[in-house]
C-alpha cells in the first residue's frame, strides 16, 4: 500500500469528539480549498458511524456551500433524522469557522429481496491493465515542463486509467471534444472488508473526473484555460455491493451546460459489467476575465 493511500485511509478515520460529532482533517498540501470528494467521503463516514450494523448506504444527496479551508479541521455534526424498520436516515453538516461549508442527507437500508433488472450496459473499452496510468499519460503530453513536474510526481491513492481523451488533449485537438469520458479506477492495495469503506472510497473518487465531461465538450482544461469551477451539489445511488480495490469503470457524460453551470452524470460498473453506482452532479463553470 502506497503512502498516499495510507494517508487517505487515515483521513477517513475521523475523530469522535462527542456523541454524533466528529472531526476530520485535510492533507498537508498547499491547496486553496478542500477537495470536494474528501468532504463527501468524511461526511459519509460520520453518518455511517451512527447507523446500526447491517444497514448499508444506498443513497446520498449533498450540497457544497462554501470552500473548505484545508489549514483547519472540519467538524461534522450528524442529525439522526429517522431509524425505521428498514431504512435509516441521517443528515450531516460540515462546519468550519462557525459556518456550514457542506450538507449531506444519506439513507441506509437493511438488505432485503426484490425484483431485479439492469438496463445500463457497460461501455466497451480497453482493459485497464492495457492502459497507461494518468501520470504516464500526462507526462507524454507535458514532458518535463516544470509547471506540471511536482504535481505529476506526487503519489495518488487511486489508480486512474483513462479509456478516452483527457481534457488536456481535447484542448489541443478539436476532434477529441465530446461530453463523454470513461475512466477505470481502483485503490491499488487490498482493503479491509468493511462495506462502508468501499462505498466511501467510491464517493471520494466520484468527484475527481465528473466535471471534466463538461470541459471536454468545449475544449477547456483545468490549469490551461481561463476558467474556475466548483461542485455545487452531488448525488449518488449505491445499487449493490462492490469493492474499491477491484477495477471499476466510471462512464461519465454531460447532457447540458449553460448559465455558468453544467450537469454531469456517471455510472460505475464492475469489470464483469454489473452497474453498482449512479452519480449526478451540477458544477459551476465560470470564465475568468483577464
Amino acid at each position: 500500500m502506497n503512502e498516499s493511500l495510507k494517508e487517505l485511509l487515515d483521513l477517513l478515520d475521523l475523530e469522535q469528539i462527542e456523541l454524533d460529532i466528529f472531526r476530520g482533517r485535510s492533507p498537508e498540501e498547499r491547496i486553496q480549498r478542500v477537495f470536494g470528494g474528501q468532504v463527501a467521503a468524511q461526511a459519509l463516514v460520520a453518518a455511517g458511524r451512527t447507523v446500526p450494523s447491517g444497514r448499508d448506504v444506498h443513497s446520498l444527496h449533498a450540497y457544497f456551500i462554501r470552500p473548505g479551508d484545508p489549514s483547519i479541521p472540519i467538524v461534522y455534526n450528524v442529525e439522526r433524522v429517522r431509524d425505521g424498520r428498514s431504512f435509516t436516515t441521517r443528515r450531516v453538516v460540515a462546519v468550519q469557522h462557525g459556518k456550514a461549508i457542506f450538507t449531506m442527507s444519506a439513507s441506509f437500508h437493511a438488505p432485503e429481496p426484490g425484483v431485479e433488472h439492469q438496463a445500463a450496459v457497460r461501455p466497451v473499452v480497453p482493459d485497464p491493465e492495457t492502459l497507461p496510468t494518468f501520470q504516464d499519460r500526462m507526462h507524454e503530453l507535458v514532458g518535463d515542463d516544470p509547471q506540471w513536474k511536482d504535481w505529476l510526481s506526487k503519489p495518488r491513492p487511486v489508480d486512474a486509467r483513462y479509456a478516452s481523451p483527457l481534457t488536456f488533449e481535447a484542448l489541443k485537438d478539436p476532434g477529441l471534444r465530446s461530453p463523454e469520458t470513461n475512466v477505470w479506477f481502483r485503490c491499488d492495495a487490498e482493503l479491509p472488508d468493511d462495506p462502508l469503506l468501499h462505498v466511501v472510497l467510491a464517493a471520494y473518487a466520484s468527484d475527481f473526473t465528473l466535471v471534466d465531461t463538461i470541459l471536454l465538450a468545449h475544449g477547456l482544461s483545468w490549469g490551461a484555460s481561463n476558467i474556475m469551477g466548483a461542485s455545487l451539489d452531488h448525488a449518488m445511488w449505491f445499487h449493490r455491493p462492490f469493492r474499491a480495490d477491484d477495477w471499476l469503470l466510471y462512464a461519465q457524460e454531460s447532457p447540458w451546460s449553460g448559465g455558468a453551470r453544467g450537469l454531469a452524470r456517471g455510472q460505475m460498473f464492475t469489470a464483469s459489467g454489473d452497474l453498482v453506482v449512479s452519480v449526478v452532479q451540477e458544477a459551476m463553470i465560470r470564465e475568468i476575465q483577464r
